[in-house]
């Protein structure tokens, strides 16, 4: 190598150096927006299981009551 050659050498080499550290920089950043999404969506996932669980059991006691009233219906009919 001839010594211009080493100083451009360097310089592609710091570039190259430049352009990794910016590029672990933003993969860093979106790992944390991406656990961020994920902490998110557990979350959310919880609050459905837990309204999808109370809506169960809304269905349950309402299906108690129709039950209910159509013996009470029937009584009425066999009276």
């Amino acid at each position: 190598m001839t010594p211009q050659q080493q100083p451009d050498a360097l310089a592609s080499l710091e570039d190259r150096i430049q352009q990794a550290v910016q590029l672990v920089g933003r993969l860093r950043q979106e790992k944390e927006a991406a656990l961020v999404q994920a902490a998110e969506a557990r979350a959310e996932a919880g609050r459905l299981t837990d309204e999808v669980a109370a809506l169960q059991a809304e269905r349950k006691q309402v299906r108690a009551r129709i039950e209910k009233l159509l013996e009470q219906i029937d009584q009425l009919g066999s009276g």
